[in-house]
């Protein structure tokens, strides 16, 4: 899957994809499902999940800075909470997109 542009539009992540297509994925739901380390945890290599304590999100953890391009696999958004570290592939974007009711 490639990213042929994407735009913040209100309270969404809009995305036009290269394949054809858009998704549109809530800027809750896309932090809520941040991928990094931090928020989901690592895996050591038995299996085991460790993770830190949960984060208390407040209104500014859901509100973006800025978003950039990572190589040509991910997006990265810049939160105002200062929370930067989560790098969401292009197939994660698109399956959090997935049942939201706003994909063509």
């Amino acid at each position: 899957m490639r990213i042929l542009n994407f735009e913040v539009i209100g309270g969404e992540l809009a995305i036009r994809w290269a394949e054809g297509g858009e998704t549109f994925v809530e800027l809750e739901r896309l932090r809520r499902h941040c991928p990094c380390a931090g928020c989901k945890g690592e895996m050591d290599v038995m299996g085991n999940l460790y993770k830190g304590p949960e984060s208390r999100l407040t209104p500014d953890s859901f509100r973006l800075k800025g978003i950039q391009r990572v190589g040509g696999y991910a997006l990265q958004p810049i939160w105002a909470d200062g929370h930067a570290s989560g790098l969401f592939s292009f197939e994660y974007l698109y399956s959090l997109g997935q049942g939201c009711g706003r994909d063509d």
